[in-house]
């Protein structure tokens, strides 16, 4: 993905980012794996997606183990199921190599891919890959669609949901629903060889990060959705499950008051759900 010359990283040494890289928590999250990608393609749109993977996974990650070649191919396909991404395995890899700045892979605009590469090393990145476009799932990375390396400290890290760690690199997805699985509608359009500007750009627009908070009450969690008022669809009254934020830190009588009436909303919606359940008609027996 983009490595340490590249202009979004933020300008800090490896030390300190590795120090700024661990202080950042995990999600802790379920980390939900994706189905298998079973590539149905012709032969030569095959043959290129297999190159196109093998190269992502050589020049990001030649020498991480098994398991972290495995994941860095598996982000490249779950950005090909993803709308944010181009709809072809090469359209993925090579998407912004026509701008000096703009590459998602930083090997396909920083003159590596001139270099030749080591024989052994392509063989097994070039066998993650095919074992990747069989089905194989990195089950341990979900729905991850970004990773960078422990040692550099990228801008957009904290906006997004941190997975895990595999070898060196450090995998994230995208916050709320749009990172989720379900999202991931995707269909595969081929075409591998033609990498016009049309195929190299997204086919959605990527929505900013989705507002959400989880807050504790009763010994239970729920999921709130911040209103954003300004949004076209936003919410402007007070609605149950909803938080309208405020544009100051509150006071710690207001916290206060806050966590009473989400208590309160909390049993309004266990009320609602109790007796909906007990009006609900019995199974039959047997």
């Amino acid at each position: 993905m983009r490595r340490a010359a590249d202009p979004t990283l933020a300008p800090v040494d490896p030390d300190a980012a590795q120090r700024i890289n661990a202080e950042r928590p995990f999600d802790g999250g379920p980390v939900r794996p994706m189905r298998p990608f079973v590539l149905k393609a012709g032969t030569a749109d095959r043959a290129r997606a297999v190159e196109c993977l093998a190269q992502a996974v050589y020049y990001e990650a030649a020498r991480e183990p098994l398991a972290g070649q495995q994941a860095v191919a598996q982000v490249v396909l779950n950005r090909v199921r993803h709308p944010a991404y181009p709809k072809s395995v090469c359209g993925v890899v090579y998407q912004g190599s026509a701008r000096t700045t703009g590459c998602q892979f930083t090997f396909t605009c920083d003159g590596a891919l001139r270099w030749r590469p080591e024989p052994a090393l392509w063989r097994r990145a070039e066998a993650v890959a095919v074992g990747a476009l069989d089905g194989h799932v990195a089950a341990g990375v979900g729905s991850a669609t970004h990773y960078h390396a422990a040692y550099v400290a990228p801008y957009w890290a904290p906006a997004l949901a941190k997975m895990a760690q595999v070898g060196r690199h450090i995998f994230y997805r995208w916050t709320g629903a749009w990172g989720e699985p379900p999202a991931f509608t995707g269909r595969y359009a081929g075409g591998e060889a033609v990498l016009t500007t049309a195929v190299l750009k997204s086919q959605a627009p990527v929505p900013p990060p989705l507002r959400q908070v989880s807050l504790g009450s009763g010994g239970a969690a729920r999921v709130y959705k911040v209103a954003d008022a300004a949004a076209p669809d936003g919410v402007r009254t007070r609605v149950a499950g909803v938080i309208i934020p405020s544009r100051r830190q509150p006071t710690a009588d207001e916290v206060r008051a806050v966590n009473a009436r989400l208590s309160a909303i909390e049993r309004q919606l266990d009320e609602r759900d109790a007796a909906r359940t007990a009006a609900a008609p019995a199974a039959p027996a047997g």
